[in-house]
């Protein structure tokens, strides 16, 4: 006769799914993400020294920046593909040593193009990629009944690291120079990394990939065929990161142009990004009471609302309080994109999958960021930048009705397997 299946009373359940175990987990990966996130501000915040340093123009300054974000698109899949194959510490050590090579070879280089290779390569693919996508996408394993609120948390890694690591920089560039910054960073990275990375080599809980339904069935838990859910996934995290980068990356300079100051402008990206954690936190618990899809609608439809709340603000109280209420509404949606992909697709194959959502949302925010900046070039104003974002929002909206309303079908719901141990209670009506 088969042992009975543990539960949350039993010692074997202990380092379980949902188990204490996995709440530490959550903690380190917190950790690990809003250490490693620093490749995402650091370029920003040295900008001016490296410009100097190296002699070139601002625009030549910039790609730092920019080869950092290609790098962490491409190499949110190559981390998501180890995690998947050998568990999420394999990247997490992975980058620390390639966050620590990066930031010491950058400080020691005089030669700008090797400065970028380091960037780009080893900050950016090798390094702080492994510190967001990799990261949720483990997490999400280790979590059935509050799955939402821990992939939540996980993501806010990367706006706790653009809260924490600014300031830090700033303070190291006053007392150690940029190149000191670099080296003390690259250490910190190496020093707290690898040994967290190694303390999260436990495989994934067995009943994890024994509770997966049959995904490779015509009668799958998929609610499109899953090449066709992945593309829609993708399209989806695209055109929502398009619609939020108007906001994030150009309202410092829409206060300038409204007679307000850089200061206000700087202050109301300040306050969209840090209610963008208390956004993720509450998100992640509406996700865990109605489920993933609708709380993705909900957080595109909101975020649609506020783009156009932006256009009759003129002044700096209405523009903090648009830019407040775009923060709150914000921050829940990248988080949906995972719980959806671990919900409809195998364990086994979830790190690289959320690895592509996830690059999807870094190019929409590149593309969103240029594209603003080049309509407002045509057309002198903001204006229709904002109805451009607005435009993409309903891309990802209807991409979210489709897959609800595919979700939601009688003949999906009776296919639909239910794993052993899923809460049923305030759950959305279909197969969330």
């Amino acid at each position: 006769m088969p042992s009975p299946r543990p539960d949350e009373t039993t010692p074997a359940f202990a380092g379980g799914v949902d188990s204490p175990y996995a709440w530490w987990r959550l903690v380190v990966s917190l950790i690990i993400g809003t250490t490693g996130g620093v490749g995402l501000w650091s370029s920003v915040v040295i900008l001016p020294e490296v410009q100097t340093q190296f002699d070139v123009d601002r625009g030549t300054a910039s790609l730092p920046y920019t080869v950092t974000m290609v790098g962490i698109m491409a190499g949110n899949v190559v981390m998501g593909r180890l995690v998947d194959r050998f568990g999420v510490w394999v990247p997490v050590v992975v980058a620390g040593f390639s966050l620590g090579l990066g930031y010491t070879g950058a400080a020691l280089t005089g030669n700008f193009w090797l400065y970028l290779f380091f960037q780009g390569v080893l900050i950016g693919a090798l390094g702080s990629a492994a510190t967001f996508g990799p990261m949720i996408a483990g997490i999400s394993l280790w979590f059935r009944r509050r799955r939402g609120i821990a992939v939540a948390l996980v993501a806010s890694g990367s706006y706790l690291a653009g809260t924490v690591w600014p300031p830090v920089v700033t303070v190291l560039l006053d007392v150690a120079g940029w190149q000191g910054t670099h080296l003390v960073i690259g250490a910190v990275c190496c020093v707290v990394m690898v040994p967290l990375g190694l303390a999260l080599r436990r495989p994934t809980p067995k009943e994890v990939l024994e509770a997966d339904p049959d995904f490779s069935s015509a009668s799958g838990a998929s609610p499109v065929p899953p090449r066709v859910l992945q593309s829609l996934l993708v399209v989806a995290g695209l055109a929502c990161c398009v619609a939020m980068a108007m906001p994030q990356v150009h309202i410092v300079a829409y206060c300038v142009d409204l007679g307000l100051g850089a200061e206000s402008g700087s202050a109301a990206l300040s306050l969209m990004l840090g209610l963008g954690v208390v956004s993720r936190i509450g998100f992640g618990v509406v996700m865990d009471r109605i489920g993933a899809v609708p709380t993705l609608l909900i957080g595109s439809a909101l975020q649609a609302l506020c783009l156009l709340l932006y256009l009759p603000a003129d002044t700096m109280w209405s523009l903090y309080a648009v830019s407040a209420i775009f923060g709150l509404f914000q921050g829940g949606i990248v988080p949906a994109y995972a719980v959806i992909i671990r919900e409809w697709f195998p364990a086994s194959e979830v790190g690289v999958r959320v690895g592509m959502v996830l690059s999807a949302t870094i190019g929409g925010m590149a593309l969103g960021g240029w594209m603003s900046g080049a309509i407002y070039d045509l057309t002198l104003s903001y204006e229709a930048a904002f109805l451009n974002g607005f435009a993409w929002n309903l891309i990802n909206l209807a991409i979210v009705l489709l897959l609800l309303w595919r979700s939601s079908e009688p003949s999906r719901v009776a296919r639909r397997p239910v794993l052993a141990s899923a809460p049923l209670v305030g759950r959305w009506p279909g197969p969330l």
